[in-house]
C-alpha cells in the first residue's frame, strides 16, 4: 500500500486543473461540428490507444480480481460526466460552465468526511468555504438565459464527486496507468453500441457524423490532454485523502477563465475577478498548509 504524500498529491493535482481546461476547451471548439457522443468515444478511444500498449509493456495490464466492480464503475461515472460536461460546452461558457461545476469539491470533501471516514478540520472547511464563495461569485448564474442546461455543470459535479469517491477507494490497488488503460477500453466498447442504438433511434448527441478534417487535431489533443489529466489526477488520490485536495481544484477556474477568454473571447466581469481571486487564495493557501505539514511529518520520522 502506498502511504499518503499530501505535498506531492497537491502538486499532481495541480498539474491536473492545469490541463484538464485545455480538453474542456478543445471539446467545446469540437461541440459546434460533432455530436457529443462522437467526442466522447474519441476521448476514450485515444486513452486506449495511448495506454494499453504502455500498460502491456509495463506488465501492468492486470489489476486484482476484487478491485474490477469498482473499476466498472468508476468507468461508467467518467464516461456519464465527461457526456455531461461536453454537453453543458455546447449551451454555457467555459468558465461558466466549470465553475458551475465546482460545487463538486464540496460534495467530495463532505463524502470524504462522512463516507471514508477522513478527517476534516476546521482550516480544510475555511479554505473549501472560501473557494466556494469565489466560485458563486464567478458564475454569476442566468438561467433564464440559458434555462435547464444550466444544470448540465450540477449533475456533473454529483457525477464526479462519486467519481473521486471510487478513485481513491481504489486507487491505492492498482496502477493509475493500468487503471486508465483499463477505463479507456471499457468505454470505448460501451459507446459502440450506445452510438449504433442513438443512431438508429436517432438519439440527440448519439448520431453519427463523419468527422471532418480539420477536427482530427481537436480530437487528438482532447483525447491526448484528457488521457494525461486524468493520469495526474488518479496519481493524486494515490497520495492524498479527497479532503485535502478539495480545495486544490478549485484553480481549475482560473485557468477556464483565462482561456475561455483567449479562445472564446468570454472575459470576466470585475465581480468575477473577485472570485478568481478568492478561488486562488484559497488553492495556494491548500498548497502550503500541506507544504508545512508534509515538512512536519518529515521533522518528527526523522
Amino acid at each position: 500500500m502506498t502511504q499518503d504524500r499530501p505535498f506531492l498529491g497537491v502538486s499532481l493535482m495541480l498539474g491536473f486543473c492545469v490541463t484538464i481546461p485545455a480538453c474542456d476547451a478543445m471539446a467545446k471548439l469540437l461541440g459546434a461540428t460533432l455530436p457529443v457522443g462522437q467526442i466522447v468515444f474519441a476521448r476514450f478511444a485515444f486513452q486506449a490507444a495511448l495506454l494499453v500498449p504502455l500498460a502491456f509493456a509495463l506488465g501492468s495490464l492486470r489489476m486484482p480480481r476484487r478491485i474490477l466492480p469498482f473499476v466498472v464503475l468508476r468507468t461508467l461515472l467518467q464516461m456519464a460526466g465527461v457526456g455531461a460536461m461536453f454537453t453543458a460546452f455546447k449551451h454555457l461558457p467555459l468558465a461558466d460552465a466549470v465553475a458551475i461545476a465546482f460545487v463538486m469539491p464540496f460534495i467530495m470533501l463532505v463524502l470524504g468526511k462522512y463516507v471514508l471516514g477522513e478527517e476534516v478540520g476546521i482550516r480544510r472547511l475555511g479554505a473549501c468555504s472560501v473557494g466556494f464563495t469565489g466560485t458563486l461569485l464567478v458564475i454569476q448564474p442566468s438561467f433564464a438565459a440559458v434555462g435547464w442546461h444550466a444544470l448540465w455543470p450540477v449533475l456533473v459535479a454529483v457525477i464526479f464527486a462519486l467519481f473521486m469517491l471510487v478513485t481513491r477507494k481504489i486507487a491505492k490497488e492498482t496502477e493509475p496507468i493500468s487503471l486508465q488503460a483499463v477505463s479507456g477500453l471499457l468505454a470505448s466498447g460501451l459507446m459502440v453500441p450506445l452510438l449504433w442504438l442513438g443512431e438508429a433511434a436517432g438519439g440527440p448527441g448519439l448520431n453519427l457524423t463523419p468527422p471532418p478534417a480539420d477536427t482530427w487535431v481537436l480530437l487528438t489533443a482532447t483525447g491526448v490532454l484528457g488521457t494525461f489529466a486524468h493520469l495526474l489526477m488518479t496519481w493524486s488520490l494515490r497520495f492524498a485523502p479527497t479532503a485535502t485536495l478539495a480545495s486544490m481544484q478549485y484553480l481549475e477556474i482560473p485557468v477556464a477563465v483565462l482561456l475561455g477568454w483567449m479562445i472564446f473571447g468570454d472575459l470576466p466581469n470585475a465581480l468575477a475577478a473577485l472570485g478568481i481571486g478568492l478561488t486562488i487564495s484559497a488553492g495556494l493557501y491548500a498548497v502550503l498548509r500541506e507544504r508545512r505539514a508534509a515538512a512536519g511529518a518529515t521533522r518528527v520520522t526523522a
